[in-house]
């Protein structure tokens, strides 16, 4: 048998075979035990007779426990099922989370009912008079004026669904090819003449297949897993809307960089909670359902005119919940392409103004940060920042939010007195190789941590070695494949005295390690919508924004030279025909004062995109959500060493 028909039929294997149902059970059991604490028999017991309902509640107060073990195990075991989809609930979770959103509809609206009569408003007195005011200059000065002229360039495709798209067919190509749905606000902002200036070449194509835009009264609201006890409400945007959000929020994320606050990484806001689990100055905030706390006019009174009015044109003002159309309180909620943005420069303006109120001075990445609804300020500054956020709508997760104790938690990492004890959460049962690899692989680092963390030298803790080598033995045995950390969750993490693998001979260092990784599943397509998603796809680089910003945009993009491409076009009334059409950078579009090296550039990776390697999988598109397993070989030039289990 041929090396490439052996590891087809591994990967077969691993995508095939079932676990016995009683491994996850013993899994439980065995990691439970491992840990040898009170609340890990608590949480064994009530798994293990059915009371799931008071395991998904079950609370941790780190100010119960004398040391840092004891804390950490404790947490550990509190964790570890809390996020598990296979606990047998006592009552409905999408009812549970419609109920929640519901709430906040409500606490909306009395936000609302206070800011239009603001003068009447108990809270708004003092000290809350000033630093409404205060935000309202910060938020301000970190905005700036509108870059209007770059608003239509910056637009880009969520990954989900939109109201006329549903998931299993959210693509790039399918978007550029299919939607139609727009709200009438956004319309009369960028009415389809003002579109067809922007996109010649896609609303051509449009205008072609008499695809035209469809008015829509706003979003539609569903919701989504998030843990064992509830699900999330998330509201599915339409099409056109989610394009603009989505440049807003580009817009907002570069202004908010240029202040200091760089939200394409967590890792700021990890270090500076374990920073202050170690010194105590910093607490973590944590929200409840920031997202659908957002009231309507608790924006329109912070936030500059024109902006609010951007903001107001691309979101949905109703939606669809429960069957019923419902006139929305809040601005928006999960789901909108700039809620992120907004909720994270809302919480920056009121944390940075509650210091400089508090005489402290704010350090962006030192003392302050903002991701989103996770929020690190000066521990002193908590009582004030929690008064000026119920002030505008905002109630704190006291459950999530720490500040009187030496445990922090942000942005998925947890800190006690700086050490990591981040937990491992069961999600699902352990039905599958791949399910198996990701949990023992769980198992292996967590003993890592915890065995270099106690003893200060590179080890393993031996007292989760039983559980990971019963995992271990649950897979039958040509299907263990042994690999380094660096691989992922591919196969089984493992010194390399434990994997064996083979020598790079080709390159006479490192070392071949066979591993699965997911495929995505992909189909031919030819629609001109191919071509639109591959191009927009592309660097964004100053020529495009350069050259773009006319408003005609010339349809000579695509010209006829070398490069090939085969589009398949189907208007409506016309017989299915082939064309071929090809692409390069025609010089007659582009502005006389552009460098040459942009255009050079923009040329070299139009026809980086068309030939090369990438030719023969220029048709393809990715199924969403659909994947396969595939045999991959990867290179690894220094084995990660994880010590021995000590």
């Amino acid at each position: 048998m041929s090396n490439d028909k052996h590891d087809r039929d591994i990967a077969k294997q691993i995508a095939q075979y079932r676990v016995p149902p009683e491994v996850t059970s013993e899994a439980v059991t065995s990691y439970l035990e491992s840990l040898g604490c009170a609340r890990a028999l608590t949480v064994y017991m009530l798994y293990r007779y059915g009371e799931h309902e008071q395991l998904a509640e079950l609370k941790f107060d780190p100010l119960h426990y004398l040391t840092v073990e004891q804390l950490r195990d404790a947490y550990a075991a509190t964790a570890f099922m809390s996020k598990a989809d296979f606990l047998e609930l006592g009552y409905d979770l999408d009812v549970r989370a419609l109920e929640k959103f519901e709430t906040f509809e409500f606490s909306c609206m009395f936000t609302n009912i206070g800011f239009r009569n603001l003068a009447c408003d108990l809270l708004y007195k003092g000290k809350a008079v000033w630093l409404h005011n205060a935000i309202i200059r910060k938020i301000d000065q970190v905005l700036g004026d509108i870059p209007f002229r770059d608003l239509p360039y910056t637009a880009n495709w969520g990954p989900g669904a939109s109201t006329r798209i549903p998931r299993r067919y959210a693509c790039a190509t399918n978007k550029f090819q299919y939607e139609t749905g727009i709200t009438r606000d956004l319309l009369a902002l960028f009415p389809s003449e003002d579109l067809e200036g922007f996109y010649p070449l896609w609303f051509k194509d449009r205008a072609l297949r008499d695809f035209k835009l469809i008015v829509e009264a706003g979003n539609k609201v569903t919701t989504v897993p998030k843990d064992a006890t509830k699900n999330r409400v998330i509201a599915i945007e339409p099409g056109f809307n989610l394009w603009f959000q989505k440049a807003v929020g580009t817009i907002m994320k570069k202004r908010l960089r240029r202040f200091g606050i760089d939200l394409s990484s967590q890792a700021v806001n990890q270090e500076l909670a374990r920073v202050g689990s170690l010194t105590l100055n910093l607490a973590t905030i944590d929200f409840s359902s920031a997202s659908d706390s957002i009231a309507l006019e608790a924006v329109r009174a912070v936030f500059p005119p024109l902006w609010f009015n951007l903001f107001d044109a691309c979101r949905s003002h109703s939606g669809v919940l429960s069957g019923k159309r419902v006139r929305w309180e809040k601005f928006s909620s999960m789901g909108n392409g700039f809620t992120f943005e907004l909720e994270t420069l809302f919480f920056l303006a009121i944390a940075v103004c509650v210091c400089e109120y508090l005489h402290i001075h704010p350090i962006l990445g030192q003392n302050v940060n903002v991701y989103g609804d996770d929020v690190i300020i000066p521990t002193e500054t908590v009582g004030l920042f929690s008064e000026m956020c119920l002030f505008y709508g905002f109630k704190l997760n006291m459950k999530k939010s720490h500040y009187s104790s030496c445990f922090r938690e942000s942005c998925g990492k947890h800190y006690v007195s700086g050490l990591e004890v981040t937990p491992i959460y069961l999600k699902s049962r352990l039905s599958t190789v791949p399910a198996v690899f990701r949990f023992a692989n769980a198992v292996r680092r967590l003993a890592f941590q915890r065995g270099t963390d106690e003893l200060g030298v590179i080890c393993c803790d031996v007292r989760l070695k039983k559980t990971f080598d019963y995992l271990v033995k649950s897979i039958p045995r040509p299907l263990r494949l042994r690999i380094d950390e660096k691989l992922g969750d591919g196969g089984i993490v493992s010194n390399w005295d434990e994997a064996v693998p083979m020598r790079d001979k080709a390159n006479q260092s490192g070392w071949l390690v066979k591993h699965v990784v997911d495929e995505g599943k992909t189909f031919k397509s030819g629609v001109l919508g191919l071509l639109l998603g591959h191009l927009w796809a592309l660097e964004r680089s100053s020529l495009k924004t350069s050259c773009f910003r006319s408003h005609a945009l010339p349809s000579e993009l695509l010209v006829a030279r070398r490069h090939t491409w085969r589009i398949r076009d189907n208007p409506k009334g016309v017989t299915e025909r082939e064309t071929e059409q090809n692409l390069v950078l025609s010089s007659t579009w582009l502005r006389a004062d552009l460098h040459p090296l942009l255009v050079a550039r923009r040329s070299d990776e139009i026809s980086a995109m068309c030939g090369g390697d990438r030719a023969e999988t220029n048709n393809d598109v990715s199924l969403t959500g659909k994947t396969k397993m595939k045999m991959s070989l990867g290179r690894v030039m220094q084995w990660t060493n994880l010590g021995p289990w000590l």
